[in-house]
């Protein structure tokens, strides 16, 4: 795999072990996988510094890819801003956009792509989900209102579960493709009580049993 010189410094390579790879001068990709797939990687912070880099390496890219990534580091607490930035970007440019929540993922997320360059995409698919984010993210599009986008974008900006469900309505509805309403139906869900325990003991189940020993 080719990889541009100005990745040098980035944490990623230290992570990057299951591929061989090598540095290759007036490389357009940051990361070559196959001549026809090309990664370029960004984070959340770098682009909040610098907004028009990515236009400036999408420029040097060109069209010359089937399969274009743009793969971007969540390092930053509000960076919900700056994904829907990214989000609306990748959408006009045909990239494909992938997130990372560390350096260590995001290396898992190139060795993939280089490693799956020959396999059928079905094979791919099939070991989807295996990340924690993406068992969470799995999760949160389990409640009827919370499609994939709105799970990738409470995550991003409330970091955890858990912090997603300590969230009061407001704070949720300020999310992107949030509103009150969405925000609402999520919070009410989210706090709904568990009432298995007392149909059990309408219907004399165990628990009814468990209180007459």
């Amino acid at each position: 795999m080719q990889v541009s010189p100005l990745q040098r410094g980035n944490p990623l390579l230290k992570s990057l072990r299951a591929v061989a790879w090598e540095f290759v001068e007036g490389l357009a990709p940051d990361y070559l996988v196959s001549p026809t797939t090309a990664i370029l990687y960004l984070s959340v912070r770098y682009h909040a510094l610098h907004p028009a880099y990515i236009n400036s390496r999408l420029d040097a890219l060109g069209a010359g890819h089937r399969l274009r990534v743009l793969l971007v580091q969540v390092d930053s607490k509000e960076p919900h801003h700056v994904l829907s930035q990214l989000m609306r970007l990748a959408i006009l440019s045909e990239l494909t956009l992938v997130l990372a929540w560390s350096a260590e993922e995001a290396a898992r997320i190139v060795e993939t792509y280089k490693l799956s360059e020959h396999k059928p995409p079905d094979l791919i698919m099939e070991k989807g989900g295996t990340e924690p984010h993406e068992k969470l993210i799995e999760a949160l599009t389990s409640i009827k209102a919370v499609n994939k986008t709105d799970a990738v974008t409470l995550l991003a900006t409330f970091g955890t579960l858990a912090a997603v469900v300590a969230a009061s309505p407001a704070e949720l509805a300020l999310c992107p493709g949030f509103g009150p309403n969405k925000a609402g139906k999520l919070h009410k869900v989210l706090h709904e009580q568990f009432k298995r325990g007392e149909k059990a003991k309408e219907a004399g189940g165990p628990e009814e049993k468990d209180d007459a020993l």
